[in-house]
C-alpha cells in the first residue's frame, strides 16, 4: 500500500489466484477491520449475561429454617402446667370436704405430683376436737393413700387409745389424722421447703374445716410447718403453742419413738399435757 492509497485499494490488487498462492506459502494477508468480509465483519452472537446470583453463604452464616408460628391456643401451646400461680389457689380456702378431697387427689402443684401412687388426704372424724398432724407419707401410706399404717401408724393408735381416743370413732373419742404433704417424697426423704409451701393451703383449709380444740404436732417438719419456727423438739416440748389460735401440742412422730424407744416416756409426757390442755 502507498502513502496515498487507501485499504480498500490495497485489499481490491488482490484477486483471488494471489490469495490462494498466498494461502499456500503460509503467508497471512492482514485485511485492516473496515475491509474484511461481511462474514468476518460480523460479530459473534454474545450469549446473554446470566441472571444474578445471590452471594453463597458459609455454613456459619447459614439462617436456620423458618418455624411455624407458635400456637396460641392454651389447650395446644403447652401441657398442664406442674405449679399453679398462688392466687389461683386462693380458691382452696372456700372448699367443702368433698371438693377439698377431690382438690387434694388432682393436684398437681410440685414434683411430687409424677411419683406418687396415691394421695393421702387424711382420716377420721371431721368434727374431731382432736386433731393429729404428721409430717409426710411413707410407702405404705401411699400404696394405701392414709396416713399413719404400719408400725408406725400401730404405734398411733395405741397412743391415742392410752388417751381415750380412737381413730374409728364417729363421737367424742374421734380424731381427725392429716399430714403436712399430702404427696410421699420418694425414697422417704425430708419435704422440701417448696413442697411444704405448695400444701400448706390444703392443711389450712382441713384445720378450718374440723375445727379441732387441739392440735398435736408429731415430728420436726409438722412442728416446723405449724409454728413456723426451726426451733428442734426438745426446745418446744411441754409448752402449748398455737396454729390460726388453736392450742398445738408438740411430740415426737411414732416412726421416731420406734427407733428410739427411750423417748417414749418423753411422748406420753406431751400426751398428758394435751389430755389436761384438752379438758
Amino acid at each position: 500500500m502507498n502513502e496515498t492509497g487507501t485499504a480498500d485499494d490495497w485489499v481490491r490488487e488482490l484477486d483471488a489466484r494471489q490469495r490462494a498462492m498466498l494461502a499456500e506459502m503460509g503467508v497471512k494477508v492482514w485485511t485492516p477491520a473496515a475491509a474484511r468480509a461481511p462474514v468476518t465483519l460480523a460479530e459473534p452472537a454474545v450469549a446473554a449475561p446470566p441472571p444474578p446470583q445471590p452471594p453463597a453463604r458459609t455454613p456459619a452464616l447459614r439462617e436456620p429454617a423458618a418455624r411455624a408460628p407458635a400456637a396460641t391456643s392454651t389447650a395446644a401451646a403447652a401441657p398442664a402446667p406442674i405449679a399453679p400461680a398462688v392466687a389461683a389457689r386462693a380458691d382452696i380456702a372456700q372448699l367443702d370436704w368433698p371438693a377439698l378431697r377431690e382438690a387434694v387427689a388432682g393436684c398437681r402443684a410440685c414434683g411430687l405430683c409424677e411419683s406418687r401412687r396415691n394421695t393421702v388426704f387424711g382420716v377420721g372424724h371431721t368434727e374431731a376436737d382432736w386433731m393429729i398432724v404428721g409430717e409426710a407419707p411413707g410407702e405404705q401410706e401411699d400404696r394405701q393413700g392414709e396416713p399413719f399404717v404400719g408400725p408406725a401408724g400401730q404405734l398411733l393408735d395405741a397412743m391415742l387409745r392410752a388417751c381415750g381416743r380412737d381413730r374409728q370413732a364417729e363421737d367424742a373419742r374421734g380424731v381427725f389424722i392429716a399430714n403436712v404433704l399430702k404427696c410421699r417424697p420418694p425414697a422417704n426423704r425430708n419435704p422440701a421447703p417448696e413442697e411444704v409451701v405448695q400444701c400448706e393451703p390444703f392443711l389450712s383449709r382441713q384445720v378450718a374445716l374440723v375445727k379441732p380444740k387441739l392440735i398435736i404436732a408429731m415430728g420436726r417438719f409438722a412442728v416446723q410447718s405449724l409454728l413456723k419456727t426451726t426451733e428442734p423438739i426438745g426446745r418446744l416440748r411441754g409448752r402449748v403453742h398455737r396454729y390460726e389460735g388453736v392450742p398445738v401440742i408438740v411430740t415426737y412422730h411414732p416412726a421416731y419413738l420406734l427407733r428410739t424407744p427411750v423417748d417414749k416416756a418423753k411422748a406420753w409426757a406431751d400426751l398428758c399435757l394435751a389430755m389436761e390442755v384438752a379438758k
